[in-house]
């Protein structure tokens, strides 16, 4: 006896023979990825892997304003830029606080940004120098020799300066370009836009006004 099938009656019969073996297939694929995946992550190693999760070293937010954790960094060294503005910091802000210090550091590199100062910290840091009572930093004509004779207070700054030089510091001075201490009172802070204080300095940024002003 011959059996007459409908078209319905194939199409379910080709389902049933097909979709197990699909299924069968997407099991086995999704086994063989994930044994593959673990070998992989296995072969990475731990500190590999720890490395796929964790910040960038050096990335902002990992600095801490705190001479311990600056104690722990690595020595610092670096071009002439670096040096000139380690004797800054140096010259200008051993005696703050890490904060301070950072602070100060960032109100020269925003000096080099604003491309109305020099642009290098070099040349922000020495214009004036030769005028007596006339350079932006007091330490570069008041006369005196500059002797760095605190080794460890300089090896400090210096690892300031090498990580504002990299830019791995989140700003602090909402873009300053002048800074005094609470000791003085010069003229400029009465027309300058303050912007913080740190420390015993007060931050001002300069307030621009164009002709049209």
């Amino acid at each position: 006896m011959r059996l007459f099938l409908s078209a319905a009656s194939l199409v379910l019969l080709s389902l049933m023979t097909v979709l197990p073996v699909a299924a069968h297939a997407n099991a086995f694929q999704a086994q063989e990825l994930a044994r593959l995946e673990t070998n992989g992550l296995k072969s990475a190693g731990a500190k590999r892997l720890k490395s796929f999760v964790s910040a960038p070293k050096g990335a902002q937010g990992d600095v801490k304003f705190s001479q311990a954790w600056l104690d722990a960094q690595p020595k610092a060294t670096g071009s002439a830029e670096w040096r000139c503005l380690a004797e800054a910091l140096y010259f200008e802000a051993r005696g703050e606080t890490v904060k301070g210090q950072f602070a100060v550091a960032e109100v020269i590199k925003n000096r080099v940004k604003s491309g109305r100062f020099p642009g290098s910290f070099c040349g922000v840091i020495n214009q004036g120098t030769g005028k007596k009572y006339q350079c932006q930093f007091t330490y570069t004509c008041d006369g005196h020799k500059e002797v760095i004779a605190e080794p460890m207070a300089f090896a400090r700054v210096a690892k300031v300066a090498q990580y504002t030089i990299d830019g791995k510091v989140p700003p602090l001075t909402d873009g300053a370009t002048h800074y005094h201490t609470t000791a003085v009172r010069p003229r400029w802070s009465q027309v300058y836009t303050r912007t913080t204080r740190i420390g015993v300095h007060l931050f001002y940024r300069h307030t621009w006004r164009s002709a049209s002003n």
